[in-house]
């Protein structure tokens, strides 16, 4: 997961994750005959019609986290449904010499698009802007490269997004509390998008005079460092009534930790979309009881938007003939009121 793209750059916000992309790139219906004769010319836009065979390099970090997993298993499910793509995936590496060695190789066979998501973004900027200098253009995917000259649109999540409307609805929750109490399990603090998450968390939660953050840890985002740091919060403070736990997939950690130290006083928000949240959250029988959308199925839509740019056409339900230059998707909160909705999305 990643760092969230430059705020002031122009961004277009998805109204929820669970609204597929293919929906988004569907054609526009004509105007009418009542409309003006000053409206825009209509665009070609991308639609599930076979067109112009369009080759789709794919790269991205090794799938060690459950996220990182449903990122590729998204991106090569959409390729699937198009028979005017072909997709090109590398077998990922977090080492930035090999990713970039593989971006490389991609380049050097010519491939229509790019799609990367890098390692790490600074460090692999240099090889997204030798593939815009190749005249490929990249669909630059969640970690965002240093320089925007080095793709030709960004897609991923909102982290500032996640710990904001993860922590309005603890707030929402602990409104009516005197002197609530929460506590924050983070993700790894050398990550940029932990701060991000954090500090959105820490803004909501100015709205909320009564509740205070009491405790914060960081973890790694594995089930082990969850349950580990869990075990040390849960020991060191004995009263509070909201944890919001970064990554779900920790989260398993941090449930063993909880169940383990038999606490049932409080309430839980995740962070992700894992199938074991949604699962947990539909059962209704432990203190998880919502996480907030971090959506792999972002790599589905950067299939979708590298198809379109590989064939130049815009997306429907926009007037521009191009894409836009970078998109964020909505961090929204699944709990079990919506958790049906979502649970086709939930990673392993």
């Amino acid at each position: 997961m990643a760092q969230q793209v430059d705020p002031i750059r122009r961004r277009l916000l998805f109204g929820t994750a669970a609204v597929s992309a293919g929906a988004l790139l569907t054609a526009c219906t004509s105007n009418d005959s009542g409309s003006s004769d000053n409206s825009a010319e209509q665009a070609p836009v991308a639609d599930g019609k076979p067109g112009k065979p369009v080759t789709i390099g794919f790269a991205g970090p090794q799938a060690d986290h459950g996220w990182l997993n449903a990122i590729n298993v998204n991106a090569r499910e959409r390729a699937k449904t198009y028979k005017d793509v072909t997709l090109e995936i590398t077998e990922g590496s977090n080492d930035t010499a090999a990713q970039i060695g593989q971006i490389e190789t991609l380049i050097n066979k010519k491939v229509d698009v790019l799609v990367i998501l890098p390692a790490d973004g600074k460090a692999l900027t240099q090889v997204g802007l030798k593939a815009m200098r190749a005249g490929i253009p990249v669909i630059n995917l969640d970690r965002v490269f240093n320089s925007p000259q080095a793709y030709r649109c960004w897609i991923g999540g909102d982290n500032y997004g996640m710990g904001l409307n993860a922590g309005h609805y603890i707030g929402e929750k602990l409104k009516d509390k005197p002197n609530a109490r929460v506590i924050e399990l983070a993700g790894m603090d050398t990550l940029e998008l932990t701060k991000q998450r954090t500090q959105g968390f820490d803004d909501a939660l100015k709205n909320y005079p009564n509740i205070k953050k009491v405790a914060r840890q960081a973890a790694e985002f594995t089930v082990e460092s969850g349950q580990a740091k869990m075990a040390a919060l849960l020991q060191a403070n004995k009263n509070f009534d909201a944890l919001w736990n970064h990554d779900d997939d920790q989260g398993v950690g941090a449930l063993r930790a909880i169940e383990q130290a038999g606490r049932d006083d409080f309430l839980m928000v995740g962070g992700a979309g894992a199938l074991s949240a949604f699962q947990a959250i539909k059962a209704d029988n432990s203190v998880l009881k919502a996480t907030v959308l971090y959506p792999p199925t972002m790599a589905a839509s950067a299939i979708d938007l590298a198809r379109a740019l590989g064939q130049g056409k815009g997306l429907g339900g926009m007037a521009e003939f191009e894409i836009p230059s970078s998109i964020t998707l909505y961090s929204a909160v699944v709990d079990k009121a919506n958790v049906a909705q979502y649970m086709a999305t939930g990673f392993k």
